[in-house]
């Protein structure tokens, strides 16, 4: 894909696609079923979006992910994020 279609992309959500791509990189062989590899990467996506994640929000991410053998992806935790209870 061109570059300025990910500009578009950063200028849009304000996410550096640079961040995104090195997540993904670091996802691709972790493993979920470790708590705290999952609360790593809920806070490093909390981070990249510029996004507080309350400690209750987090104890539920990682317990949907960990415990209920969730697949990981971005936009579970991205809902989660958006669908703050």
């Amino acid at each position: 894909m061109d570059q300025q279609f990910f500009k578009n992309i950063e200028q849009k959500t304000g996410v550096n696609m640079k961040d995104v791509f090195e997540l993904a990189n670091s996802l691709q062989n972790a493993n979920f079923s470790d708590e705290k590899t999952v609360r790593q990467v809920v806070k490093r996506v909390a981070q990249i979006a510029n996004r507080k994640v309350p400690k209750e929000l987090e104890d539920r991410i990682v317990k949907a992910i960990v415990h209920n053998g969730k697949q990981i992806d971005l936009n579970t935790i991205a809902n989660m994020l958006n669908n703050k209870k």
